[in-house]
């Protein structure tokens, strides 16, 4: 229940919020006068020999104001219980006590509501395509990540997966198998620190899934790359999550991403309006197995 509140939208929350408040107000207040009700109070309204349950309540509205008083602790004195009524004892803890659940839960969720991050990931840039050309000889297939907040997303971390349908040597069919993509989990360059656009770099080896993909044979897979990107709001504490994904035909062969970086009087300025652009680079149309082979 608690999680479902969290993830309502907006104007539901506001409005069970409310709801929740006023029924148990009106709910309580519907029992204080009917106790009064019973016990004969009402018909003694300004007899000084008559004890009540609750002293200057004279109706349901009375009763509804002494419900508010008794569940946010206001107190104002004028309406006050009488120790000659037990059951008003008795019905005043029950409401202290379901009081403070409602408020630990209501303001819970709230405080959970309002801390969320979900605003800070849609601030977190993915390139659209992922490109494959050469960087160092070797053949890296690469994206694009950048932040467009000034504040840091603290222990940023990147992953990616490969999510294609395989068939093993058993003839087992597995859909949607993940297979991981390392994008610099044994050097570190998976730790990031996004002060600016950062190009993330798969180095196609013997231990990657495109190792024997060629540019031809990429053209006829049918697979999705999974990026995640993960750290802590530097203003919370608390932690970010944001995904993108690229299908098949999002990846481009032989291509760069156009530069973002340019230094202006002693200070480097980012361009955000290239931040998707990319260029056509000379590079091998063979797998990478094939291209070590060549070397």
């Amino acid at each position: 229940m608690f999680t479902t509140l969290v993830d309502l939208k907006w104007h539901f929350s506001l409005f069970i919020f409310t709801l929740v408040y006023t029924v148990t107000w009106l709910f309580f207040g519907l029992i204080w006068w009917f106790i009064a009700y019973l016990r004969g109070d009402l018909e003694h309204l300004g007899d000084k020999d008559w004890v009540p349950c609750v002293e200057n309540l004279n109706g349901f509205v009375s009763a509804f104001l002494f419900s508010i008083e008794t569940e946010t602790t206001i107190g104002y004195g004028y309406r006050v219980i009488t120790e000659k009524c037990p059951e008003g004892i008795v019905l005043l803890l029950i409401q202290a006590i379901l009081g403070s659940i409602v408020n630990a839960l209501m303001v819970g969720c709230m405080f959970v509501k309002i801390s969320q991050p979900k605003k800070r990931a849609e601030t977190l840039m993915f390139s659209n395509h992922t490109v494959i050309s050469l960087r160092d000889g070797k053949l890296c297939l690469m994206f694009r990540v950048g932040d467009l907040r000034s504040s840091h997303i603290v222990e940023a971390s990147i992953r990616a997966k490969l999510i294609k349908s395989k068939q093993t040597k058993e003839g087992e069919f597995i859909p949607l198998n993940q297979t991981d993509i390392n994008v610099g989990f044994d050097t570190g360059d998976d730790r990031l620190f996004l002060v600016s656009p950062l190009i993330i770099s798969h180095e196609i080896n013997e231990k990657s899934p495109f190792w024997e993909m060629s540019r031809a044979q990429l053209e006829m897979e049918d697979f999705e790359i999974v990026v995640i990107l993960e750290g802590m709001v530097e203003a919370t504490g608390m932690t970010c999550q944001a995904r993108c994904s690229y299908v098949d035909t999002e990846v481009l062969w032989g291509h760069r991403f156009t530069p973002v970086l340019t230094l202006e009087k002693g200070f480097y300025e980012v361009d955000y309006t290239s931040f998707h652009d990319t260029y056509e680079t000379p590079t091998p149309s063979c797998s990478a197995k094939e291209l070590e082979a060549l070397q």
